[in-house]
């Protein structure tokens, strides 16, 4: 016998908008400045100079996101309202041709005519157009963009990721801080790599080592350059 559902489910693909904006935002805000950091003291900056470039860094990495992420959002919720707009169209003109493109959609999925064309009646009757946006064109409440929620969540964890390498700047000592710095900020990945994953079902091992191979190396050859510019000055 069948056991019915209690609840309704609720699968992880829901959190994809939000998810890979706070992932994206919170990794580059670990990286970017914890490289900026190493590469800086490696050129055997003051400390306060250090702390100065890490701050900027912060501001700037973070307006950088947000308008980033606003942007290049924005561009896909043009495309889709463009897309919309044609639709709505074409169901003005000729209905029974757009009938019979949704259900051939549903025929191709494996539906037998008769009651693919039930079907696409049906969703047509209640709501033309989001029965070809969802079908045809793709488009749903879980994918559709959203440009001012992609925005805020980059800048927003941007921001808390690039603080938690800042912070090292101020507690560590000046003598060892390219080491600490390294260490920590790679620390933070293989955290952030592992909670991205976990919230997304994902494999939490090859998540994180992911995310801690491209930060080490992106640390590792800013603090070379460091070295090469602060050996040249």
């Amino acid at each position: 016998m069948t056991r019915l559902h209690r609840n309704p489910e609720h699968h992880l693909v829901s959190r994809i908008g939000w998810l890979r904006a706070a992932v994206l935002g919170a990794n580059d805000g670990i990286v970017s400045t914890a490289s900026l950091i190493i590469g800086v003291a490696a050129a055997a900056a003051k400390p306060g100079d250090i702390l100065v470039a890490g701050a900027a860094g912060l501001v700037a990495g973070a307006m950088s996101m947000a308008a980033g992420e606003y942007v290049s959002v924005s561009s896909q919720s043009d495309t889709e309202q463009a897309d919309l707009a044609r639709e709505r169209a074409e169901l003005a003109g000729n209905i029974d041709a757009e009938v019979n493109e949704l259900a051939g959609i549903y025929i191709k999925r494996g539906v037998d005519r008769v009651t693919a064309d039930a079907v696409a009646r049906q969703l047509m009757a209640k709501d033309a157009l989001a029965a070809h946006a969802h079908d045809e064109l793709g488009i749903s409440e879980i994918t559709t963009a959203r440009p001012i929620q992609a925005a805020l969540t980059s800048a927003a964890t941007f921001t808390t990721g690039a603080a938690l390498p800042l912070a090292i700047v101020i507690f560590a000592p000046a003598t060892r801080l390219v080491l600490v710095e390294a260490v920590a900020s790679l620390l933070f990945l293989a955290l952030l790599g592992g909670v991205g994953a976990r919230a997304g079902g994902a494999p939490v091992w090859a998540a994180t080592l992911r995310v801690t191979f491209w930060g080490a190396l992106a640390m590792a050859l800013t603090a070379g350059i460091g070295l090469l510019v602060g050996t040249a000055v």
